[in-house]
């Protein structure tokens, strides 16, 4: 994993930070690009932090920032760009959206997440290519007019889940998938022989591979959990597990 280009690309970056005492950053990173990264730190020159925009997004940029920074002083507004498209005469879809917006001529890299809205859709692009994105015309058979807005002009986003408890004998991922989607302990083995689990975004097909606080878990069919914590026994001694299940 260390040999990965992601991380190589992710060292001359905080490299190169270090050496010229000015934020590097990816382009956009899929959540298991960001997980693979954040579980490398310690090869890295400097500390990354991860941002795709205002509020909770899937597809963020990593950015390395020089020793005299604070994260907060961080502008991603330097990188990262807004757009709003509204269509007319219809409601293009997310897919839509996407295709028409990668058929431009752009890599994935360059664009981060597409928030759908009724009529409007909220896209998240590097600076780079704002210019040429703003030009899009259609999106599916719809026609959409574009324009740039501010960051914080794009509507929040609310993260609905609903909390969730169980307990195991042991933080098997066997044990806990079958706790978090509920299913017997057999099925959830099956479902991960068939590589239908992903573990932290990749697929995962050993059934006592650990589990921990923070880990995110994913069944094709029955959608994503997160871990959000551990606590306590019951009188049996199996431990109590409580997680959040995405809606």
């Amino acid at each position: 994993m260390e040999n990965s280009e992601l991380i190589k690309r992710a060292q001359d970056l905080a490299r190169r930070c270090r050496r010229s005492g000015k934020v590097c950053a990816t382009g956009f990173l899929s959540p298991a690009e960001q997980y693979e990264i954040e579980t490398h730190r310690g090869l890295l020159d400097c500390e990354p932090v991860f941002s795709g925009g205002p509020g909770e997004r899937e597809r963020r940029a990593a950015f390395f920032m020089p020793d005299y920074m604070e994260e907060d002083e961080l502008d991603v507004s330097d990188f990262i760009c807004a757009m709003e498209l509204r269509a007319y005469f219809g409601t293009p879809g997310h897919r839509d959206y996407m295709g028409a917006l990668l058929g431009m001529g752009i890599g994935r890299e360059w664009l981060g997440d597409i928030q759908v809205e009724e009529d409007r859709a909220y896209v998240f692009c590097m600076k780079s290519v704002l210019g040429h994105l703003l030009s899009i015309e259609k999106a599916g058979r719809y026609t959409v007019k574009a324009r740039q807005i501010e960051l914080h002009q794009v509507p929040q986003r609310h993260v609905e889940t609903r909390e969730i408890s169980f307990s195991v004998m042991s933080m098997r991922l066997d044990a806990v998938a079958a706790g978090l989607f509920n299913l017997s302990r057999t099925e959830a083995a099956k479902q991960i022989a068939a590589g239908n689990l992903s573990l932290n975004y990749s697929q995962c097909l050993k059934t006592d591979c650990a589990v921990k606080e923070g880990d995110i878990i994913s069944l094709k069919g029955r959608g994503k959990g997160k871990i959000s914590g551990t606590g306590g026994t019951s009188r049996k001694g199996r431990l109590f597990v409580y997680g959040e299940i995405y809606k």
